[in-house]
């Protein structure tokens, strides 16, 4: 006889909110809108939430998505490290136009060298040591902007841009929803003081991800079709940094159609973004997007996913081999994906062997990622005779 997970799933948090809204399966479903039985097989634990999904119940119930996934996951002793620094960064943050007048900056290029210190550890998905470096600098890239003039000044804003970027990293990953919002305006604001057009186009992709939260799927299409018409549509005369934002506005379009679900539309921004990468020609990282073949190909999977189609995902991933060079927080994310996508082409010994590539790659982010949970949470509900390595993964995570 097997144990049931003590970690209440996302199908049993679903079940409850609409029971709370007086609502039937099938009421939800209309709303959501999806089929009735997706959300009696989710809520019966026999099928898995997609991220989809979840955001449209959320949406459909008016419920924040934490309410949903349990995020964040901050009641293990092992999860302390990362969580203690949120306070501080939010501090941070809310002091953005008050910079402390006792902070003497250093020098700019010792900054840019934190900078891009802390967006490698980004990269690395190395978010306990992103998470306590990122206040210190924070304050310290306010107070010199604040002081700046001329081009230091529009040079200090791009640089706290993007060590902004690095609290929405942390904020996403971990389910701080309302601090990843504040950390976006903040980035934007940021982005517009660098006077720099591709860098405030590169904050309207990242922009897009609160409508993916939301599902709101037709205005963050539209929000990424307005970011790819005013940087042009002729690949030919772009140059690198264009090239990028460019493809990274397809990839993230791919997913919005994929979500609504609308496949063609879908496979047409993949085919897009594929040929931006092959005039690219290799895999680059301005401005921290990371666009390349190496993404394109990472982001095939991720169409096939969010569309429940795992034989697909399946068989385009069969096809990939990521090169060394591909950060572990992409990495990581792909074997996130390939794991569900095993799942649901009915694979659960490579759906497995997905999430255990994930965490040797990435644990802070396999840890703190609501579709690991939700893919472990089935898997032992599955097993019958559940291995050693299994139910030690699940206890990693926090379902005994």
């Amino acid at each position: 006889m097997k144990e049931a997970s003590t970690e209440e799933g996302i199908g049993r948090r679903i079940a409850r909110a609409r029971k709370s809204r007086g609502l039937t399966q099938q009421q939800l479903a209309d709303r959501v809108p999806c089929s009735k039985s997706l959300i009696a097989q989710v809520e019966a634990g026999h099928k898995p939430a997609s991220q989809a999904l979840v955001a449209g119940v959320a949406r459909a119930l008016r419920v924040g998505i934490g309410k949903l996934t349990g995020q964040p996951y901050d009641d293990e002793p092992r999860a302390g490290r990362i969580h203690a620094t949120i306070p501080d960064i939010r501090r941070a943050l809310l002091a953005w136009d008050l910079p402390d007048e006792d902070i003497r900056p250093r020098p700019i290029d010792e900054l840019q060298k934190d900078v891009a210190r802390l967006s490698a550890l980004g990269r690395d998905a190395r978010y306990g040591q992103l998470g306590e470096a990122l206040p210190g600098l924070l304050e310290e890239l306010a107070a010199a902007a604040h002081d700046a003039t001329g081009p230091k000044e529009a040079q200090l804003h791009a640089l706290l841009s993007e060590a902004y970027t690095g609290v929405t990293a942390i904020a996403y990953t971990l389910g701080y929803f309302d601090l990843r919002s504040l950390a976006m305006e903040r980035v934007e604001w940021a982005a517009r003081k660098s006077q720099d057009p591709l860098r405030v186009a590169r904050t309207q992709w990242q922009r897009s991800t609160l409508f993916l939260a939301s599902a709101s799927y037709d205005k963050g299409a539209k929000l990424l079709d307005r970011v790819r018409r005013d940087i042009g549509e002729n690949i030919a005369q772009m140059d690198e940094p264009t090239l990028s934002v460019f493809g990274a506005a397809h990839l993230r379009s791919a997913i919005f159609a994929a979500r609504k679900p609308s496949k063609a539309t879908a496979w047409a921004h993949i085919d897009e973004a594929r040929e931006a990468a092959r005039v690219l020609d290799a895999d680059a990282n301005h401005y921290g997007l990371e666009f390349g073949p190496s993404n394109v190909a990472i982001h095939e999977v991720a169409v096939a996913v969010e569309m429940y189609d795992g034989t697909e995902a399946v068989q385009r991933a069969s096809r990939i081999h990521l090169p060394a060079t591909v950060p572990p927080v992409r990495r990581g994310h792909y074997y996130i994906d390939l794991a569900r996508g095993f799942l649901y082409h009915g694979d659960r010994a490579q759906s497995f062997d997905a999430l255990t590539r994930a965490r040797r790659i990435a644990p802070q982010q396999t840890r703190n990622h609501p579709m690991v949970h939700e893919t472990t949470r089935i898997l032992v509900e599955l097993e019958r005779r559940r291995s050693g390595s299994l139910s030690g993964f699940a206890s990693w995570l926090g379902i005994t």
